[in-house]
């Protein structure tokens, strides 16, 4: 006796009782919705709102700021202080982003992560 494929109601054929394409790709759905809960729940720890920005951005930028925090000094990152405002350091974080510190008392204090168009517009710290 031949076994028949049967038709599932999402069109799929098959012989099992579930269609396992459509498991699959359940399963695979939650798996991402997952990772994605994890990866927005990180952004609770930091300093500064890093929420907006590229994933490489972020992850490039903790460690930057990380390093900060450490007592690493920001020219170990390329960091620059700037002309009109020498207690603001700007350390580039990737070609189109910047890291805005400002320097307290020999403490460097993060206050946001902007892109490179906005910093070239306005003066930053003002």
């Amino acid at each position: 006796m031949a076994r028949r494929k049967k038709l599932f109601p999402c069109g799929h054929k098959g012989y099992g009782q579930i269609c396992h394409r459509c498991a699959q790709k359940e399963e695979d759905r939650e798996k991402k919705k997952q990772e994605k809960q994890q990866w927005e729940e990180t952004f609770a720890h930091d300093l500064i709102d890093l929420t907006d920005l590229p994933k490489n951005v972020v992850v490039k930028a903790r460690q930057i700021i990380s390093g900060i925090q450490e007592q690493q000094d920001y020219r170990q990152f390329r960091g620059k202080r700037l002309r009109h405002d020498r207690s603001i350091v700007s350390v580039p974080v990737t070609r189109n982003y910047r890291l805005i510190c400002r320097d307290s008392e020999n403490l460097l204090v993060p206050e946001a992560v902007i892109s490179h168009e906005d910093y070239n517009v306005c003066k930053p710290g003002s």
